[in-house]
C-alpha cells in the first residue's frame, strides 16, 4: 500500500515536470542490544547439594540458576578452609542456558569449599551482565566406592548423556579434493 502511494507520487511528479528526489544513502543503525534491567541471578540447585557427602572420584559439579546466563561469564575457586578442586578450566553452559556443569576429580576424606563468584570481575552473570551473588558451596568426600566413569558421574548429578561437561568442538568443513 505504501509502495503504491510512493510510486504514484513519483509518477505524478514526473508527469508534472518536477523531479523526485530519492535518497540513495543507507541509514546507519547501531548493532546494540539493550537488555531490560534484571534482578541478580539466584542459584536454585547444585550438585553436590550444600553440605552433602559424596563418593570420591569423578565429579560433575552442577550449578543451576533461575534465569538464562551468559556462557562466557563465570568464575569459581577454592574458598577459605576448603581443599582445591581438580577441574578442567572452563564450565559448560547446558542447552537450558541456566545450568553450568564442570568436570572435576575429588579425593577421599576431604572437605571442599567452592567459591562461586568469589571474584566479582568475570563472574557468573545473566544475559544482561547482571552478576549473581557470591556463594560458597561446601561438601565432603568420604571413603567409598569411587566414581570412575563420566556415565556414573552424570547419573549422580541427575544429568542426561547429552549434558556432559565437555562439548565437542564443531567439525571443520569438508573441502573437496582438487
Amino acid at each position: 500500500m505504501i509502495l503504491r502511494a510512493l510510486a504514484l507520487t513519483v509518477l505524478l511528479a514526473s508527469a508534472s515536470g518536477a523531479t523526485a528526489q530519492v535518497r540513495e544513502e543507507p541509514t546507519a543503525v547501531s548493532p546494540v542490544t539493550v537488555m531490560p534491567p534484571t534482578l541478580p541471578p539466584k542459584v536454585v540447585a547444585t550438585y553436590p547439594a550444600q553440605g552433602e557427602t559424596i563418593a570420591p572420584g569423578v565429579l560433575i559439579v552442577k550449578v543451576a540458576f533461575d534465569q538464562k546466563m551468559n556462557p562466557r561469564a563465570w568464575n569459581y575457586g577454592v574458598a577459605e578452609g576448603g581443599e582445591p578442586l581438580e577441574c578442567i578450566k572452563t564450565p559448560r553452559l547446558l542447552n537450558d542456558q541456566k545450568t553450568f556443569v564442570l568436570l572435576c576429580r575429588v579425593l577421599s576424606n576431604r572437605t571442599y569449599r567452592v567459591a562461586l563468584n568469589g571474584e566479582r570481575a568475570g563472574g557468573f552473570a545473566n544475559l544482561g551482565d547482571n552478576p549473581a551473588e557470591p556463594l560458597v558451596l561446601t561438601f565432603q568426600v568420604v571413603r567409598g566406592e569411587p566414581v570412575t566413569s563420566i556415565a556414573r558421574a552424570l547419573k549422580a548429578a541427575g544429568l542426561k548423556s547429552d549434558e556432559e561437561p565437555i562439548a565437542e568442538a564443531p567439525k571443520p568443513p569438508v573441502r573437496p579434493a582438487p
